[in-house]
C-alpha cells in the first residue's frame, strides 16, 4: 500500500475504509477476504469494494478494527495472482474502434492484440447488475469518456473509459468508448453465481470473428 487506510464508522456496525487508488482497493479487498476466511474479522458479513473504498458490514467493534487495519500493509496483487482468468470472446466491431486506435497512435487492427494482451481484474461492481469495473489498462492507454454520452449502448458492448474497461450487461445510456461486442451473458439470475464478473475475478478478452 502506498498510503494509509482511512477509516470512518458508518452507523453502529459498519466501517468505510478509504485508500488512494483502485490497485490499493484490490489489495485491501483481497486481504480482508483472506482474514475473514481465517476467522480474524469476527462477525463481518459483507466486504464491498468500490472505486476508492471498501465497506465492511457486521463489524462488532468498529474503532478497534479500524486501529488494527491501520497497521496492515497488504501487498499489491500481481497480474497473475488468483484463479485462471475468465475468457470473454469479443468481436472488435465497436463504433469507436477507429477513434480509440487514433488516440493510442495505432491502426484499428492492432487494438484487439493490445486489449487481448492485458489481464484485467474486476475492481468492483455497480451501475447495473452484472457490470464490473475492470482495472489493468496501462496509464498510456487510458481514455476520456465521450463528450456526448449515447442514450442507448447495446447490451454486450465492450467499452473503455479512464482507467477502466467494462461490458454493458444490458442496453443503457453510457459515455464510454465502444470498441467491441460479446454474446457472453454478464448477468443471469438463474445462474449461480448470477454475475459473470465479481470483485477480484481476472478477465481476458479473446478476439473472435465478426
Amino acid at each position: 500500500m502506498s498510503g494509509p487506510v482511512r477509516a470512518l464508522a458508518v452507523g453502529a456496525d459498519a466501517l468505510l475504509l478509504e485508500v488512494d487508488s483502485a490497485e490499493e482497493v484490490a489489495a485491501l479487498h483481497a486481504e480482508l477476504l483472506r482474514r475473514r476466511d481465517a476467522g480474524e474479522l469476527g462477525g463481518v458479513r459483507e466486504v464491498v469494494p468500490a472505486a476508492r473504498t471498501v465497506l465492511l458490514d457486521g463489524v462488532r467493534e468498529p474503532g478497534a478494527l479500524a486501529a488494527r487495519i491501520a497497521r496492515w500493509e497488504p501487498a499489491r496483487l500481481a497480474a497473475d495472482e488468483g484463479p485462471p482468468p475468465v475468457t470473454v470472446p469479443v468481436r472488435y466491431d465497436g463504433p469507436d474502434l477507429a477513434e480509440v486506435a487514433g488516440l493510442w497512435g495505432v491502426r484499428p487492427e492492432e487494438v484487439p492484440g493490445i486489449v487481448g494482451g492485458i489481464v484485467f481484474r474486476v475492481a468492483f461492481c455497480g451501475f447495473a447488475p452484472g457490470f464490473g469495473y475492470l482495472t489493468g489498462l496501462p496509464e498510456h492507454l487510458r481514455l476520456p469518456r465521450r463528450a456526448t454520452p449515447r442514450t442507448a449502448v447495446p447490451a454486450g458492448s465492450l467499452a473503455l473509459a479512464g482507467e477502466y474497461a467494462g461490458v454493458y450487461p444490458r442496453s443503457s445510456p453510457g459515455g464510454w468508448q465502444l470498441i467491441g461486442s460479446t454474446d457472453a451473458v454478464l448477468w443471469d439470475p438463474a445462474r449461480e453465481p448470477a454475475a459473470l464478473f465479481a470483485p477480484g475475478v481476472r478477465v481476458r478478452f479473446a478476439r473472435v470473428a465478426p
